[in-house]
C-alpha cells in the first residue's frame, strides 16, 4: 500500500517520502479501515521533524484523522462490519491507502458529510468544542474574537462559536481569506489581523473587549489580544504559529481579571475519557444534523502531499486540505 512515511526527523520534511508498505493486519480489539480522504493538520508538518508534543519513533505513518471503509475486524471486535462508513483517528497513521487503528476510536460517518468533509472535520471541531465549551465555558451572547479565523481549526472555531449563540470576530491574515469567512459563515465582524486590531475590537464590542480570544497563533498576537479582553475574559492559548511563544505580565491578568487557559483537546480526552467522548459525540450529533458546515480547501493525491504541506505554510488554505490515499 501507498504512505505518507517518515523515516527521519529532518528539517524541510526531507525525511518524509512516499512508501510501498505492507498492508497492516488488524490484532485483537482493533480494526482495518480503507481510508478514502486523510485530513492534513498543522501538527503533521511538526512531525516530520519531531517538533510536535508527539514524537513516535521514526518509521512512522503521518495522518491524525480519515474518513473510509471497514476493510477487516480484530479479534473480539463487536459493532463494525465490513463496508461500514466510518470516520476516525489517532496519533498517526492515517495518510496511507489502509489505516488499523482501535475500534473504538471509530464513528459512523455521518451521512450528511461527504468523504472529504467527513475527513476534515473532526480534530478541528473537537479542539473548537474543548475549546469553547470545556475551557471557556462560552454563553450566548458573549464576544469572541477569533485569530487564525481563515485556518481549519480557527474557522471551525468560528463556525462552532455562531452555531452556540455567540457574537465572533474573526481575524485573517489576507483580504481573500476574509472575503471567504464572511461568505460562508457570516460571523458578526471580520478584521485584518494586523498591528493595532486591539482598538477595532474595542470599538466592536462597545470598548469592553472580547470575552472569549481563541489564540491559535501566539507571539504578537498573543501579547495584543492582552489589550482587547474584557474584565474576566478567558484568553485561550491554542499554538504558536507564529514561532514565538509568548510570555504574559501577570499583573495584566491581576489587574483585568482575565484567565489564560491551555487547550490540547486530544489530552482532554485522554486524561479524562468519559468528558472526551462526551465532546466527540456532541461534535458528530452537530456534523449529522447539519449544525456545522467543515470547508474543504482541496483535496489532493497522496501523491502531492508536498505541494498540501506548501499551501499550509505559504498560508493559503481556508478551511482544511485532504489527501487521498
Amino acid at each position: 500500500m501507498r504512505a505518507l512515511q517518515v523515516s527521519e526527523y529532518l528539517p524541510d520534511h526531507r525525511g518524509a517520502s512516499i512508501a510501498d508498505l505492507a498492508v497492516p493486519e488488524p490484532g485483537a480489539g482493533e480494526v482495518r479501515v480503507r481510508v478514502r480522504a486523510a485530513a492534513v493538520n498543522f501538527p503533521d508538518l511538526l512531525m516530520t521533524r519531531g517538533a510536535y508534543q508527539y514524537r513516535p519513533e521514526p518509521p512512522f505513518v503521518l495522518g491524525l484523522e480519515f474518513s473510509g471503509e471497514v476493510d477487516a475486524v480484530g479479534e473480539g471486535v463487536v459493532g463494525w462490519r465490513a463496508g461500514a462508513a466510518v470516520v476516525g483517528g489517532a496519533r498517526c497513521g492515517a495518510m496511507a491507502e489502509y489505516a488499523v487503528v482501535p475500534a473504538s476510536s471509530l464513528r459512523a460517518k455521518p451521512e450528511r458529510l461527504n468523504w472529504d468533509e467527513a475527513a476534515a472535520y473532526p480534530v478541528a471541531y473537537l479542539t473548537a468544542h474543548v475549546a469553547l465549551v470545556r475551557c471557556a465555558r462560552l454563553e450566548a451572547g458573549e464576544w469572541v474574537l477569533v485569530h487564525g479565523a481563515g485556518g481549519g481549526v480557527g474557522l471551525a472555531t468560528v463556525d462552532l462559536a455562531r452555531a452556540r449563540g455567540a457574537r465572533v470576530i474573526a481575524a485573517a491574515s489576507s483580504a481573500e481569506k476574509r472575503a471567504a469567512i464572511a461568505r460562508l459563515y457570516a460571523p458578526d465582524a471580520v478584521i485584518a489581523a494586523a498591528p493595532g486590531f486591539h482598538e477595532e475590537v474595542k470599538a466592536l464590542t462597545g470598548g469592553m473587549g472580547a470575552d472569549v480570544i481563541f489564540d491559535p497563533v501566539g507571539g504578537d498576537v498573543f501579547d495584543e489580544s492582552t489589550r482587547c479582553i474584557a474584565f474576566g475574559g478567558r484568553l485561550l492559548a491554542v499554538g504558536f504559529a507564529s514561532g514565538r511563544i509568548p510570555e504574559l505580565p501577570v499583573n495584566r491578568a491581576l489587574i483585568k481579571g482575565f484567565a489564560v487557559i491551555g487547550v490540547r483537546a486530544g489530552e482532554y480526552g485522554r486524561k479524562f475519557p468519559a468528558r472526551g467522548a462526551e465532546n466527540q459525540a456532541a461534535v458528530d450529533a452537530l456534523a449529522a444534523r447539519g449544525g456545522i458546515a467543515p470547508r474543504v480547501h482541496a483535496a489532493l493525491d497522496l501523491s502531492d502531499w508536498r505541494a498540501a504541506f506548501a499551501m499550509i505554510e505559504r498560508r493559503e488554505v481556508i478551511g482544511k486540505l485532504v489527501l487521498k490515499p
